[in-house]
């Protein structure tokens, strides 16, 4: 029994890899206009670095969601890889399209990595992959589901990412856009915090075992609803707590030297909360 229990383990990591060699080679294809090689190892390229560690994270956890789900079955389980490992990759690059195209739209991506290496479009580009791993992740988890209904939560997940842009600019008192344009790391990395928390509350709102749409879309419509009170409370928090007597503000765009501590201090603050939030839920 035990040695069933290893080869059947085998499989399912044989079938991971496998899903997770045709997005490496999916990310080549779709970036050949990137010398990868040439960005990351002779000019040390941290910014490219950072969209690709994002991408490979966000495939894994996309991946996750097939093989931390319900088993239904080897058979099965193979049959659902077949059809929804293609998927996700297909997924993870539409919603890399939609990023260049609706999160970080005033200026152009592949000029930030490649050309002015800018690690805070780098972040972002981080954190959109992994929010969308999150995201495709409760998405395909669960009993009852269907290519249909992962299409579907996926679409509404990238369409809170899209709106998460403009909120997020609404609750701080600078213009998010023109300070990662301006290299400051700093916003870009405080800003990458707050799409990977929505991205792990769309995890935990997608992740339910399909009954309704109706059941299901309150579940997801709850958690978003929680996340648009995260971002201000934890950032308040930030603020009072983990920088008593300063503006955090102040330390990201106030100074010379943007202080990339407290962006790092605040991007933890929305991920701990998100969390913290899911596993109360």
């Amino acid at each position: 029994m035990e040695l069933d229990h290893i080869l059947t383990s085998a499989v399912y990591i044989v079938a991971c890899l496998a899903v997770f060699i045709v997005g490496h080679k999916s990310f080549l294809f779709f970036r050949r206009d990137y010398d990868i090689a040439n960005e990351l190892v002779e000019k040390d390229n941290c910014a490219l670095a950072l969209t690709l560690s994002g991408y490979y994270l966000g495939l894994i956890i996309a991946i996750g969601g097939l093989i931390a789900g319900p088993s239904v079955g080897l058979s099965e389980d193979l049959m659902d890889f077949a059809i929804y490992g293609p998927l996700i990759i297909i997924l993870l690059y539409v919603s890399s399209r939609i990023n260049d195209n609706f999160i970080l739209s005033r200026f152009e991506i592949k000029k930030e990595i490649i050309e002015d290496q800018n690690c805070g479009t780098g972040a972002v580009e981080f954190a959109v992959y992994v929010a969308s791993g999150l995201n495709i992740y409760g998405a395909v988890y669960g009993l009852g589901g269907s290519v249909l209904t992962t299409l579907a939560f996926w679409a509404m997940g990238q369409a809170v990412l899209v709106g998460l842009g403009k909120y997020y600019n609404s609750i701080v008192s600078y213009d998010v856009h023109e300070h990662i344009e301006k290299d400051n790391v700093a916003v870009g990395v405080a800003f990458a915090g707050a799409i990977i928390a929505i991205g792990n509350l769309l995890r935990a709102a997608s992740s339910e075992h399909f009954v309704s749409w109706t059941e299901n879309l309150e579940i997801f419509a709850g958690f978003m609803i929680l996340g648009l009170i995260l971002l201000p409370v934890s950032r308040l928090l930030t603020d009072r707590i983990l920088l008593p007597g300063r503006s955090l503000c102040d330390e990201l765009v106030g100074q010379e030297k943007p202080n990339l501590g407290a962006g790092f201090l605040e991007a933890s603050s929305y991920i701990g909360s998100s969390f913290l939030i899911s596993w109360c839920l």
